[in-house]
């Protein structure tokens, strides 16, 4: 097929010339703009609703569980039915619960809104990374994701910016319209320009039996856990800082609200600069030695976070940095495991992909539980945290992974 890497062979599959890569970073970007867009509005939901912050929390944290558990469900059905029905159907789910959001007259209703938001945005998720399997030979896979990931990164670097402007001059249903707005845009894009990629339909994916198989396939192969727990582990380190960087840049380091979005997105800007540098490494050294190199930056990230804190240090500037470095190293990581984790598995595609995002999920709200429940007014619980998983990152490649002088054999 035509794409930006390989050369083209003949004939042209019906999706060589619908824009591929364009729609799998705007399927990519719903989940950070999901999230950053009304991060600046969880204290204003508070006192409009009357609820208490645990309860407003539960806009995220259910957010977070509904995507999770999805992808188990969502990724078999593209493996069966292709990947357009199943995204079709996801994202007018995802727009009708986005203008349900900006609708809601309570906090209940809000909540479950962004429950069903979560299940719309899982599918644009798990079908962006099949079709990344089905559109681009194995080789390419990583400097594909890669590249879209340049492009994502400016999600979450200008989402809060954005975001606290909506807030600010419209309210905190301007940040679901805008949602609406931009789900409108791709599902029309994607009805019009993008035809089915999944040549390989499995009819037993969805049966109780292959289902089973499938996932002891994937989940019995070495190669998807090498892949798959150091990106959700990576995913967990910068999860830590989106569900911490608030409380203890603006409650402990005594930042104004109105700045937040700028420290943030100063932290997040080390993520596209980590895809540029995984663009890099990848034809140079390979994706095993690419990834090595990314979890050693996650845990020097984490260490020196943790050893600046345990000295004293506590300025905005350090936690800014901390997440800056920690954001780059996984700009690094996540790229090689999300195209490693799928591309063994050419007729569990979705499957594999659902399995790898409902990891990253789980870690992910494991990770934001953790960083609630130990705050203490200080920055070095996150210290600790960041570290720990820049730890596990570290040694989950070198006890799981490829050795490099097999790879080289």
């Amino acid at each position: 097929m035509m794409n930006q890497f390989s050369a083209t062979p003949h004939p042209l599959p019906a999706y060589a010339h619908a824009p591929v890569l364009p729609l799998i970073v705007a399927f990519l970007m719903l989940q950070p703009l999901s999230t950053d867009l009304y991060l600046a509005s969880l204290p204003g939901l508070a006192s409009v609703f009357g609820a208490p912050a645990a309860t407003v929390q539960l806009t995220l944290s259910l957010f977070v569980l509904g995507f999770g558990g999805a992808q188990l469900i969502i990724g078999p059905l593209s493996d069966r039915f292709g990947r357009r029905p199943v995204l079709l159907a996801g994202l007018a789910l995802y727009l009708a619960a986005s203008f349900l959001c900006a609708a809601a007259p309570g906090i209940d209703v809000l909540i479950a809104a962004r429950f069903l938001q979560a299940l719309g945005c899982c599918s644009a998720i798990i079908v962006a990374r099949a079709i990344v399997r089905d559109a681009y030979p194995a080789a390419d896979a990583a400097r594909v994701i890669a590249r879209a990931s340049t492009w994502l990164s400016l999600a979450p670097l200008l989402g809060p910016i954005l975001g606290s402007y909506l807030q600010v001059t419209f309210g905190w249903r301007a940040a679901f319209v805008a949602l609406s707005l931009f789900a409108a845009l791709v599902l029309g894009v994607v009805a019009l320009r993008l035809p089915e990629t999944n040549a390989h339909k499995n009819p037993r994916a969805t049966d109780l039996a292959g289902i089973a198989a499938n996932y002891r396939l994937v989940l019995g192969a070495r190669q998807f856990w090498a892949h798959a727990l150091p990106g959700a582990l990576s995913y967990g380190a910068i999860f830590a800082f989106i569900s911490g960087s608030s409380l203890v840049l603006i409650r402990v380091l005594h930042v104004p609200t109105g700045w937040f979005g700028f420290c943030f997105a100063a932290g997040v800007s080390g993520y596209m600069g980590g895809t540029i540098v995984c663009r890099r490494l990848l034809p140079l050294f390979g994706s095993a030695a690419t990834l090595r190199i990314g979890s050693t930056g996650s845990l020097a990230a984490g260490a020196a976070f943790l050893a600046a804190a345990a000295l004293g240090l506590a300025h905005w500037a350090l936690v800014v940095g901390a997440m800056f470095a920690t954001m780059a190293a996984h700009g690094i990581n996540f790229p090689v495991a999300q195209s490693g984790s799928v591309t063994p598995f050419p007729l569990q595609a979705g499957t594999a992909a659902g399995l790898m995002g409902a990891l990253t999920m789980l870690v992910a709200f494991a990770v934001g539980t953790l960083v609630g429940v130990s705050f203490n007014g200080t920055v070095l619980p996150l210290a600790a945290i960041a570290c720990g998983l820049g730890a596990a990152i570290f040694a989950s490649v070198r006890l799981i992974g490829t050795p490099l002088m097999e790879v080289a054999r």
